[in-house]
């Protein structure tokens, strides 16, 4: 379930550093111990919200983290809960799976990887096969 956002509009009560994120650079609140599960409340997107000891997955980075790990960062007027991995993939709070459903999808790739290397495979047999017809169309004009 997606929360209100009126739940996390406004700059927090933090101060903020710097934060490298490709080329540009973005303000990263530095949020103290005590005060992290209550901004995770206000700025998760999602019910239900999880614990800070959980361990969730970054669709962009592909690794798990730690929720206490997360970082806000204020960037265009908004705020944006991010992965720890944020300056280097980009992951935002919908780019987060449950490390258990991530570890599923991974098992899940295993078996299709070799479905993906047979359909390439096919792939590459049928640019042959339309070679092999273009040089015998070529034959013919010729």
């Amino acid at each position: 379930m997606i929360r209100d956002a009126d739940d996390y509009e406004g700059k927090l009560p933090f101060p903020t550093r710097p934060l490298k994120v490709g080329n540009d650079v973005v303000e990263e609140y530095v949020i103290p111990d005590d005060k992290r599960q209550e901004v995770l409340e206000k700025l998760y997107l999602f019910d239900p919200v999880p614990a800070l000891d959980e361990e969730l997955y970054d669709l962009h980075e592909g690794k798990t983290f730690i929720v206490r790990d997360f970082r806000v960062t204020w960037e265009n007027g908004q705020n944006w809960l991010v992965s720890p991995y944020y300056p280097s993939s980009g992951g935002t709070v919908i780019d987060w799976l449950p490390a258990e459903a991530a570890r599923d999808l991974a098992e899940d790739d295993d078996g299709d990887e070799d479905d993906l290397d047979d359909s390439e495979d096919e792939d590459s047999d049928a640019d042959e096969d339309e070679g092999d017809e273009a040089d015998s169309e070529d034959g013919q004009e010729a």
